[in-house]
């Protein structure tokens, strides 16, 4: 990657009136401003649409693009809708959160009316889109499927036939008009994504993308492919069944006798249901306990199968990755770690304490990605968390950029890897990330001894280390401290651009509810000194 400066921040953040940030006239203008600014890069999120805890990382397909960040604007100017339907669109009611259940509802609403009002030749673009597509024909079925069953997960449908994927019994899904919306709103989302992002490149501005390792149970991907999975098998469902049989007539022999505690003196509780998920999958995903959660990381996310993968050349993930590269100008491989080793975890577990590592697809993987797509440029690996021989080993065979977080590094007598006289050119390098505090407010919350390390070596010498804002001194001391490293790429979550604390932090890993809804307002970026960060980006080559 060439030298260069960059902002992470996701697409559902920018300014506007519809209640998340589109792919419209804001992301452009945001782009201009990077380009004002001398930034080559603007990193995002993923563009799946979000699931669980509205999390772009548990989406109901790996491949299919988030709708709700098509811009209704845009939809009028193509005839599809009314300028009182745009206005109905709008949201009011708080300019730096995202509501997802009104946008849930009100742009479903509003896809359909442009979907009625499509010509034939939109809907004969968008059928060949459909018919060109695997994934968009699994995509349009599944949510069929999902629109008349009340959203249920696609192993408790109604339908038999439907929920084991039956060729016949999918294809009869075709002649249902909710059938060709849904593959109609994808043409839309890419269509109008790769219009944004043509004046966005333009611009001088690459975009970096992120896809996430696994994907959701409950998901187009499993349903569709489930033996690329590891799901569970009768007779380990049936060991789960009795398990849990077993405990609860031990647990109701206990309460008969009048036991109020077990025999190390815990207090008697009735045993957990099994999940639904343990009847389904075998195992699941996550990471042991780490920086981020003291049990770990339970994702929940379905194991690959990764001998039945590498049979076919691993071309669920090469169609994957090849999808990916028509979005972004590079890709970010969150969970990177995984091809090497990962975490598996017995489905029914209630945290990750358990969980084991387990040898992955390796380079393995990799001679088959050069094969497709002839080298590696265009990979960042997310290497973050525990750091093991094996992955480092690892990581210097594939020799793709890995990562580094400065909120990592400032333990007084360490001399980490995270401190920027560490890092090599190959790296890009983070104050933090979307699953990091803000640096403002990492600085809070931090002890004292860390952020008198940091201040120290960033050169901040004030007592005012606790002020916020654009031009908050503590705020530039360190980002001015990144630009200065060896690393080629140097990336700052727009929240430290703007010096804001802990309040407007994307994510708190481990944390169910709350997250992804932060945005932000043109007053918000009008506040940046675009002029400081040019002079920072040409003093440091950048």
């Amino acid at each position: 990657m060439r030298r260069g400066g960059g902002v992470l921040m996701h697409i559902s953040s920018l300014p506007g009136p519809f209640g998340t940030g589109v792919i419209g006239q804001e992301a452009i203008d945001f782009a201009k401003q990077l380009a004002s600014q001398g930034m080559k890069y603007w990193q995002v999120l993923p563009f799946s649409y979000p699931g669980m805890g509205n999390s772009p990382y548990q989406s109901f397909s790996a491949f299919a693009g988030n709708w709700l960040f098509i811009d209704p604007r845009r939809l009028e100017k193509r005839g599809l809708l009314t300028p009182a339907e745009v206005q109905q669109a709008e949201y009011t009611q708080n300019k730096w959160r995202i509501d997802y259940d009104f946008l849930r509802t009100n742009r479903d609403e509003l896809l359909r009316k442009a979907f009625e009002r499509a010509d034939n030749d939109l809907l004969a673009k968008a059928d060949k889109f459909i018919k060109d597509n695997k994934w968009v024909q699994d995509v349009a079925a599944y949510q069929t499927v999902k629109d008349a069953d009340f959203g249920k997960p696609w192993w408790e449908w109604s339908d038999v036939n439907l929920r084991n994927y039956e060729k016949s019994a999918v294809a009869g899904l075709k002649n249902n008009p909710n059938y060709r919306y849904h593959g109609f709103v994808q043409y839309l989302f890419f269509d109008e994504w790769a219009q944004v992002k043509k004046e966005i490149n333009a611009l001088g501005i690459s975009i970096i993308g992120d896809i996430p390792f696994y994907v959701s149970g409950d998901s187009a991907d499993v349903w569709a492919s489930r033996d690329l999975f590891k799901m569970a098998t009768a007779s380990g469902v049936n060991k789960v069944l009795k398990d849990y049989e077993k405990a609860l007539d031990k647990y109701k022999k206990a309460v008969e006798k009048g036991e109020t505690t077990t025999k190390d003196g815990e207090p008697l509780k009735e045993p957990r249901k099994p999940k639904p998920e343990a009847l389904v999958f075998e195992s699941v995903a996550g990471v042991p306990p780490d920086y981020f959660c003291a049990d770990g990381q339970l994702w929940g996310n379905p194991i690959y199968d990764w001998k039945k993968m590498k049979a076919d050349h691993y071309a669920w993930w090469m169609s994957r990755l090849e999808d990916n590269f028509k979005l972004f100008d590079y890709l970010r491989i969150d969970h990177f770690r995984a091809f090497s080793s990962y975490c598996e975890i017995e489905a029914n577990a209630e945290t990750a304490r358990d969980g084991k590592w387990i040898p992955g697809p390796g380079l393995d993987f990799f001679e088959e990605y050069d094969k497709k797509f002839k080298d590696r440029s265009r990979l960042i690996a997310e290497d973050l968390g525990e750091v093991t021989p094996d992955l480092a080993e690892f990581m210097g065979k594939v020799g793709i950029p890995g990562m580094r977080v400065m909120e990592f590094a400032f333990y007084p007598g360490d001399n980490s890897s995270f401190l920027p006289h560490n890092f090599d050119n190959n790296c890009v390098a983070y104050t933090g990330t979307h699953d990091n505090n803000t640096l403002l407010g990492w600085l809070w919350d931090s002890p004292e001894e860390v952020r008198k390390c940091c201040l120290e070596y960033c050169g901040f010498t004030g007592d005012n280390w606790g002020d916020g804002g654009s031009r908050s001194g503590s705020c530039r001391a360190i980002i001015k401290t990144l630009w200065m490293s060896h690393a080629d790429v140097a990336i700052i979550p727009v929240q430290d651009m703007l010096g804001y604390g802990g309040d407007t932090r994307m994510n708190i890993p481990g944390t169910p509810t709350g997250n992804w809804m932060v945005r932000f307002t043109k007053e918000d970026f009008d506040s940046i000194d675009n002029e400081w960060y040019r002079n920072l980006n040409r003093i440091y080559f950048r």
